[in-house]
């Protein structure tokens, strides 16, 4: 939730964070320009990324090669490029989601299934708002935010305290407040209190609540506390996923809640949602989050999955 001892982002203007200052100027220059042109510019960061980023660049190519071994490896290759390039739009899609116009956003968006929210959060249930690590994800809360009754976003803190901060207050323009990822008590008394609760389950996690399940037929060590949140809030999950079309616009599609949810197995929980996840990935692969090492952690035999990371650079 928002905290009353939380430094405002003035505290960060020290020479230590001018560079990310001069990113965020450029940033908000940027946004000013047509859709088209400013994705233009998203995806020349990208191609710049993955030609200076050679280590992220090969856990990309690791990732869909694990995902996709059906790809030849110039497909793969390709995909990988047309990744990191959605990733340099995000750049461009998080600002105009924090400085953009509500009237903008309604014209770039389209948004299915808007009930699956609002018929359970008008009775007073909480819900679970089920994400994933889409490219488009900080976008796409702006225009949740505008069709849904207020929601608190879970944030993940950065190594780099103005990123973090940048991050959690833009996501703060579309939600009524934040909640740390860890902090399972904050988003139980929300989705008891009837505030749905912005989650994304999806990155490699090895906690107390995760257990070994398959990712696209690949070992990762997943988080399975999705069904625990849903059972100790009184909560519906409703999975929520964002994506970007090929001519600029947007489409957020909010399916129908998880069946049988919570399920006295939280595995099985959790394998319900992944299942819809793979399905929005098949339908924009670029747009998932590639760059992460997704099936780090794992228990042998399965924890040498990033060792030929050098051959891939």
């Amino acid at each position: 939730m928002k905290s009353t001892d939380r430094p405002s982002l003035a505290h960060y203007w020290t020479p230590r964070y001018w560079l990310t200052w001069t990113a965020i100027g450029m940033l908000r220059l940027i946004v000013h320009l047509p859709h088209r042109m400013r994705l233009k510019v998203g995806f020349a960061i990208g191609r710049l990324g993955h030609r200076m980023l050679a280590s992220r660049r090969a856990v990309t190519r690791k990732n869909i090669a694990l995902c996709f071994p059906e790809l030849s490896a110039d497909k793969r290759d390709e995909l990988a490029l047309a990744h990191f390039e959605a990733l340099g739009a995000s750049v461009i899609e998080m600002g105009i989601g924090r400085w953009s116009s509500d009237e903008e956003l309604q014209q770039l968006t389209r948004i299915e299934g808007l009930e699956h929210i609002n018929e359970p959060a008008s009775k007073g249930v909480g819900v679970i708002i089920l994400s994933a690590h889409f490219t488009t994800l900080e976008m796409s809360g702006r225009v949740l935010s505008m069709n849904i009754p207020p929601f608190d976003a879970v944030y993940r803190k950065n190594r780099n305290p103005l990123f973090t901060e940048i991050l959690r207050t833009s996501r703060e323009v579309s939600a009524r407040g934040t909640i740390e990822k860890n902090d399972i008590k904050s988003m139980v008394r929300s989705l008891r209190s009837g505030t749905p609760v912005w989650y994304a389950p999806d990155q490699s996690y090895r906690g107390k609540q995760s257990a070994l399940l398959p990712f696209f037929g690949v070992p990762a060590m997943t988080n399975t506390a999705t069904g625990t949140l849903g059972r100790l809030g009184n909560a519906v999950a409703v999975p929520f996923f964002p994506r970007r079309l090929d001519d600029g616009t947007y489409v957020v599609s909010i399916l129908p809640a998880l069946t049988d949810f919570p399920d006295k197995d939280a595995v099985r929980d959790t394998e319900k949602y992944t299942d819809q996840l793979e399905k929005q990935i098949r339908l924009c692969p670029e747009q998932y989050y590639w760059v992460h090492k997704k099936f780090k952690n794992c228990p042998p035999p399965d924890d040498a999955v990033y060792s030929d990371l050098d051959a891939l650079k």
